[in-house]
């Protein structure tokens, strides 16, 4: 009987300990706790090694030092732009870049219709389309690409997609003006660029494609792409001569153009100049970073080369019936 009576009292107080704790309340505070310490760590976080990063984010091992660790909040992601680590660099060529070509988007595509017409204006935004969406795309990767494996490897499709979109937009214009007054076989090519530009994205979008064991095969493919210009070229060159090739199509643009962008794609697939110094190009000169100047370089020059062949076209090119 008194065994019954002090389990029935301890069972007593016991109710009435759980009744004056409030749970929610405390799980409330628990997760607030939580919440104030990944906010600490955001605020404070430092550049860390290569090999205490996560098996996600470990793309380069020949940078050893200044990596962000993850960053699970976007505001934290933007925020890093302005610190300096590994991908500082990478970030800042491609955002500049993308807002140097939505100033002569917007400059060029504005023009009144008696400087520019709309058939001039579309031809033209297919490039500035896909430059914007090229460099654009990959700042936003570079940003966030620390946030968190979900997160990294949908923007690392976005980026490779975007260097598709770009080479597409590039075709357009030299294929167009190329083939002025030609309509089959602008036909033909542009609609060969389309589906190959639809087959680089579709690959890009495998989830393998955006390992580092598959680096090769990422500067493989848009290498390939990018020299399948060179069939219309020749096409042209065969057609109608060197003299007119140097004059009419600005061959020697579409030359540096792809040079440039050969260039970049062999430095970023070898990994050069930071294979042949560890740890010494962790910031400054890596080659992803020297592939983004490259771009915007490569860029630039074709932007120059199709606006003397429109220049060309619209002063001389009445095509004979």
């Amino acid at each position: 009987s008194r065994l019954r009576s002090c389990l029935h009292d301890i069972e007593s107080r016991a109710q009435h300990v759980c009744d004056d704790v409030d749970f929610a309340a405390v799980a409330n505070a628990a997760h607030h706790a939580v919440e104030s310490a990944e906010e600490f760590v955001r605020k404070v976080w430092e550049c860390v090694h290569f090999s205490h990063l996560p098996a996600w984010m470990q793309d380069n091992e020949f940078l050893h030092r200044w990596h962000r660790p993850p960053l699970p909040s976007f505001s934290a992601c933007f925020k890093s732009i302005f610190r300096v680590h590994t991908e500082t660099g990478n970030i800042w060529t491609h955002l500049l870049g993308c807002l140097a070509f939505i100033g002569v988007a917007t400059y060029f595509l504005t023009r009144p219709s008696i400087e520019v017409d709309m058939q001039e204006k579309l031809v033209f935004a297919a490039f500035f389309a896909g430059a914007i969406l090229c460099l654009g795309m990959s700042f936003a990767f570079h940003t966030v690409s620390c946030h968190s494996e979900f997160v990294g490897k949908l923007f690392s499709k976005l980026d490779y997609c975007g260097i598709a979109f770009l080479i597409m937009g590039s075709f357009v214009p030299w294929v167009y003006y190329g083939f002025y007054c030609e309509f089959l076989p602008k036909v033909i090519y542009l609609t060969v660029t389309l589906v190959l530009g639809l087959c680089a994205i579709t690959v890009s979008l495998w989830d393998k494609f955006g390992e580092p064991a598959y680096r090769p095969l990422r500067a493989g493919l848009f290498i390939g792409f990018g020299l399948s210009g060179v069939i219309p070229a020749l096409h042209y060159l065969c057609t109608e001569g060197w003299v007119k090739a140097a004059t009419e199509t600005a061959m020697g643009s579409l030359v540096l153009m792809g040079a440039l962008y050969i260039s970049g794609a062999l430095l970023y697939a070898w990994r050069v100049p930071e294979r042949f110094f560890p740890g010494k190009c962790d910031v400054w000169f890596h080659s992803h970073q020297l592939f983004h100047v490259l771009v915007i370089a490569a860029a630039f020059v074709h932007y120059r080369g199709i606006s003397e062949m429109a220049v060309y076209r619209l002063t001389n090119g009445v095509c004979s019936v």
